[in-house]
């Protein structure tokens, strides 16, 4: 897979923590890395059915993470778990009862908050209306979808396999389910993408009345299928002039039908819409990953699980940690990584947090960043920058 873990110092074989959860919030993402088929731009730790080794299958995963679960209550103690994030791959692969096996488990063995976040991404052709109603009724009460675009050419190049129609479709269950809280996932920027097939993948996504949408530049991952056709010459390079246009349409088509911006790339009609648990994990929160190659954050310990499903089985078998390294951070780590994430957001952060005061004039001079009290947000122009305003404040 061309995603790789990073550098850092072997984790104790029992999984055993030197730091304790700091109190700003618990959540669990549990990763499921099956996919049907591989889509070109996708670097993420994912596995087709041909390319699982002995030990591994979709029917026995489950029980896998469940083990981990099982793991992290033992290394954590007692706790309240305030958001559950199934991610992938794609989550809605596997029968929707072993999602439920897995946040029963959760349930089981945590404090589940009352008003916890429980949220699953899914194809909108992995689906049912059955499997929807399983999912609402075993406690899920958000649902991503991944739409992407609504024009089949788009979704062509991206090897996108469902039925633009699906979408819709796939909508209206989920709010027949029960969901109240649905999500649409969308990237622009698409070789061969126009603004008019921009503008229609919007429209098509407001028809369906979400919550909650995210919109995502392309980027092309070295390593990755599309990597190689940009390469080649078959499909030219996204060019970021594009991106900020598109994202300047999106924000104003967006914004006119009552949604608002509270991280560069997300969108919600109230802040009850927006995702808790990504602002877990932009405000600095603590999360457990399950799963081969999911990462963990506790307290400024940081560590990632065996990235191959072999190998994290085999290690969960041995009645082993999964994970295959680990991190401390430093202050200063944890500051620069709090200006990366947290900048993004709508709320903006802390003007102390910088702590440059001759950085922070020159962004606000060239119309990027506004001081409210004693926060720095970014302005609409500042957001089509984010990374670079980022940068010249942290230099």
């Amino acid at each position: 897979m061309p995603s790789a873990l990073p550098d850092g110092e072997p984790a104790p074989a029992d999984g055993s923590l030197p730091t304790t959860l700091s109190g700003r919030g618990l959540g669990f993402y549990v990763h499921v890395p099956f996919c049907s088929v591989r889509c070109g731009y996708c670097d993420f730790n994912t596995y087709t059915a041909t390319e699982l080794g002995p030990g591994v299958s979709q029917s026995t995963y489950a029980s896998q993470a469940i083990a981990e679960i099982e793991l992290s209550r033992r290394i954590l103690g007692p706790a309240t778990v305030d958001t559950v994030f199934f991610g992938g791959g794609t989550p809605t692969l596997l029968p929707a009862e072993d999602l439920v096996a897995m946040l029963v488990a959760i349930r089981d063995q945590f404090d589940l908050a009352t008003d916890a976040e429980i949220t699953t991404e899914a194809n909108p052709d992995s689906v049912s209306l059955e499997s929807l109603q399983t999912l609402r009724e075993g406690g899920f009460t958000r649902i991503s979808f991944g739409m992407q675009s609504a024009v089949p050419h788009v979704l062509a190049v991206l090897d996108r396999t469902h039925d633009p129609a699906r979408v819709p479709q796939a909508v209206a269950w989920a709010r027949e389910a029960g969901f109240e809280q649905v999500s649409l996932d969308l990237i622009y920027g698409t070789p061969g993408e126009s603004m008019a097939d921009w503008e229609a993948s919007l429209d098509a996504a407001l028809t369906c009345d979400p919550n909650h949408i995210s919109a995502y530049s392309l980027i092309v991952e070295d390593g990755t299928a599309l990597a190689r056709r940009v390469r080649r010459g078959e499909v030219p390079m996204p060019e970021e002039d594009d991106f900020a246009d598109k994202y300047e349409v999106a924000d104003r088509m967006l914004r006119a039908r009552g949604f608002g911006w509270y991280e560069v790339s997300n969108w919600a009609t109230s802040t009850d819409a927006r995702c808790r648990h990504n602002m877990l994990y932009w405000q600095g929160g603590d999360w457990w990953g399950i799963g081969p190659g999911a990462h963990s954050h506790v307290n400024g310990t940081r560590w990632w699980n065996a990235k191959h499903p072999t190998a994290y089985a085999a290690r969960l078998a041995a009645g082993e940690s999964p994970a295959a390294g680990r991190e401390l951070l430093t202050d200063e780590d944890r500051r620069i990584e709090r200006v990366l994430l947290e900048l993004r957001l709508s709320d903006g952060m802390p003007t102390a947090v910088i702590g440059n005061e001759q950085a922070i004039d020159a962004q606000v001079g060239r119309g990027l960043l506004q001081r409210r009290g004693e926060r720095l947000v970014l302005t609409d122009a500042g957001r089509l920058l984010a990374d670079g305003v980022v940068r010249d404040l942290l230099d």
